[in-house]
């Protein structure tokens, strides 16, 4: 009772209360949920009149606040608990996590080959190095030393070209901040340097720095206040140089725009060290990009791009040219070069045209003067060679759709190559540059899993307006297509991110369990480009809402299920499509699961990097039509207070969640359980030390799942199977 003891009067009643209803039952078996802290607020959008009653709850320190945020996971977990399937359940998502997990091998500027793995259950993966292939691995950072809880991710890690330093990022709680650390490669001891407060960021190294001292250049803020480190707008993203050796207070500033704090500022050097290139980004599709040439005294930075409407990329330096990746006049990408002299859009040739039916995803140059370069197709990679003058050696063949990310250099002539799909766990293959061959280097056992039970294929829908969009179907060969199936539906549908098939092991008790998993790859994603994105961005945002309901409806009509077998799940940009889409057919489905959803969407530009999400949502400072057609979507502003019946709702947040900010899951869930939308649970789900989703411990991973698929089966009327 001590924690209490300092709370306001009107805090502790509020507490009281709660807890003593936090398992009561109405007589219709409706769920009594906590009572939320509200004051009257009404805000004015052009002469648009929106009430905001949860606005306290946007004050997530505040005593209040963490009372209802208790009090609502006593309701959630009191729930969670009836169900008898629910420790069960959670052992068998923990059995299928419980496998030897391995990265793909990259050999780095020491010769060395560095891995991460984990032996199944640890909460981080460790990451070693070993001298030469199959040889005796040395641990080189264990992150879950770091913290007794797993908490603390190793989101990142950096060698200087000499082979002499390693810097690492870390992230606690799950938070976007970032703190770098450095380690002495040989010894692996670490130093004193320590950088806090940065964000969106690694560690780009020089060895000559910018005083012929060594160092690296990194993105950071100002210190923010104290207590408000995860909910206030963060502004002016600057780029610094830390000399080696040094503390922190003696970092040099080396760029910052004071007339545009809300742009982010991204750091990286060429392949030898002589040009600093800085990229805009934040407040368009794409990003701006400038460059200084280290090595010249007294040089200026060069603006080779000064929008941020189309997206340019330096892969590197080759002879007195760079070359350069962009969207501009190519929407789904090409290669071009520029002179070092003159490096601006109007001097540019192309190299690598773009492809007229597949997006260029990314570019490097490797070993033996060879371009690697992926390309997206149908929302599955599809690798290829070419050599520097643009001509095409070969596509690289992969098992079958899927996900592929290589591991290559232009040191050394090892290759290697993870890939994964809906029913292929991450499996490494050696590729030899040569001969096109690619061998098995490393395959997970995974116990109770065949994936030949099991079969996935990619279907075309159309939408409303009658565009045709690509889903993903794996399910038990077995299955019948009688209406009667559970189906599990994923999408997410913004901000130029590609949906490509990848295996998930929390996903195998639903498919074991007759469930079919459905992932959709919705307009605003980047599976076709630029174009593909934009009709699904702004004033068009009701393109994805409408592409998601599609293919709802096609799983309906082609007889796969019915709605009261139709569960919907997304997060962030998604939990904006589940709560959405629930509010406009809550018909449609039996359960839904928003998690860490952006649901506030008058309001959420005014949070950590909320700025950031301008280009693609727009704001309700633009303009009354802007404004207008955000209200008309925003989860917790068209939540239905008629009766009409909601599917049963949980929604996930967490505490440290410092990108979407967790006021949006609390004002969204208090708005949804103070509504009258029928008797089907109405629940919040609230994290502690975690954030957004990168880096939580697999623990909380498996607690998160077990939850989740607990009320999802519960809701469905499905007792799982054991084993």
């Amino acid at each position: 009772m001590k924690k209490l003891a300092n709370l306001p009067a009107a805090s502790l009643a509020l507490f009281s209360i709660a807890m003593a209803t936090s398992t009561d039952m109405t007589a219709s078996g409706k769920l009594t949920y906590p009572q939320a802290p509200t004051e009257t607020v009404v805000d004015d959008y052009f002469g648009m009149k929106v009430a905001d009653p949860y606005r306290p709850l946007e004050n997530d320190t505040a005593a209040a606040t963490l009372a209802w945020v208790e009090a609502e996971n006593a309701v959630t977990n009191s729930y969670l608990s009836s169900i008898p399937f629910r420790s069960m359940l959670r052992g068998r998502i923990e059995a299928f996590n419980n496998y030897a997990k391995r990265g793909t091998p990259f050999r780095w500027k020491d010769g060395k080959y560095y891995f991460y793995s984990n032996d199944g259950l640890k909460n981080q993966s460790v990451l070693y190095r070993m001298d030469t292939l199959g040889g005796e691995p040395e641990v080189v950072l264990d992150p879950n030393a770091l913290s007794d809880d797993g908490t603390v991710a190793l989101t990142g890690i950096s060698m200087s070209k000499d082979g002499k330093h390693i810097a690492y990022t870390i992230s606690r709680s799950g938070s976007d901040w970032t703190e770098i650390y450095v380690l002495d490669a040989e010894t692996l001891k670490p130093l004193d340097d320590h950088i806090e407060w940065a964000k969106f960021t690694g560690a780009a190294w020089r060895e000559k720095g910018l005083d012929g001292a060594k160092g690296f250049f990194y993105s950071a803020y100002p210190r923010p206040e104290a207590g408000k480190e995860f909910s206030n707008a963060n502004e002016f993203h600057s780029i610094y140089f830390h000399k080696l050796g040094t503390p922190q207070s003696e970092d040099t500033l080396v760029f910052t725009d004071k007339e545009h704090p809300l742009h982010f500022h991204s750091v990286g050097l060429t392949d030898d060290e002589r040009y600093v290139m800085i990229s805009v980004g934040g407040q368009g599709f794409g990003n701006g990009l400038m460059m200084k040439d280290l090595e010249t005294p007294g040089s200026d930075w060069v603006v080779i791009e000064p929008s941020q409407d189309y997206e340019v990329g330096v892969i590197d330096v080759i002879g007195d040219s760079l070359l350069i990746q962009t969207s501009y006049n190519a929407p789904k990408n090409r290669i071009v070069t520029a002179p070092l002299s003159a490096p601006t859009k109007e001097n540019w040739k192309d190299l690598i045209p773009e492809a007229p039916d597949a997006v260029l995803t990314g570019c490097e140059v490797i070993y033996g003067d060879r371009l690697f370069l992926n390309y997206e197709k149908d929302a599955a990679d599809h690798p290829a060679l070419y050599s520097l003058d643009g001509a095409k050696i070969r596509d690289i063949k992969l098992p079958t759709f899927g996900s592929a990310g290589f591991s290559l250099s232009k040191e050394y002539p090892d290759a290697f190559y993870s890939f994964t799909s809906f029913l292929y766990p991450a499996t490494i293959f050696s590729y030899d540059l040569e001969s096109d061959e690619s061998k098995l280097y490393y395959s997970p056992d995974i116990k109770g899993f065949n994936p030949d039970d099991y079969v996935t294929e990619q279907v075309f829908y159309p939408s409303a307006d009658g565009t045709k969009v690509p889903m993903f179907l794996t399910y038990r060969k077995d299955l019948k297509r009688d209406g009667s199936n559970p189906v599990y539906l994923y999408g997410y549908g913004g901000f130029n991110i590609s949906l490509t098939p990848g295996f998930s092991p929390n996903r195998l008790v639903w498919l074991e369990n007759g469930g079919i998993y459905a992932q959709t790859n919705l307009r605003g994603g980047s599976e076709y480009g630029e174009a593909w994105h934009e009709a699904g961005t702004k004033m068009k945002k009701l393109n994805v809402f409408n592409d998601f309901i599609a293919a709802a409806e096609y799983m309906v009509n082609e007889g796969w299920t019915k709605p009261e077998h139709l569960v919907i799940e997304g997060g962030s940009n998604g939990g904006l499509l589940v709560g959405a889409v629930t509010n406009m057919r809550p018909d449609l489905f039996k359960v839904a699961i928003p998690r860490v959803g952006v649901m506030d969407m008058m309001r959420y530009h005014l949070f950590t990097i909320g700025w950031n999400w301008a280009s693609d949502y727009g704001t309700s400072a633009d303009s009354p039509e802007m404004a207008k057609y955000l209200v008309e979507y925003s989860p917790l502003h068209t939540i239905r207070n008629d009766g009409t019946p909601y599917p049963a709702i949980m929604v996930t947040t967490a505490d440290h969640d410092d990108r979407v900010v967790p006021a949006h899951s609390f004002k969204y869930a208090a708005a949804l359980q103070a509504a009258d939308t029928g008797d089907a649970p109405k629940l919040i789900r609230v994290d502690s030390k975690a954030g957004h989703g990168a880096g939580k411990p697999i623990a909380k991973v498996i607690d998160e799942y077990a939850d989740i698929y607990s009320f999802i089966f519960h809701n469905l009327g499905i007792t799982p199977k054991a084993e």
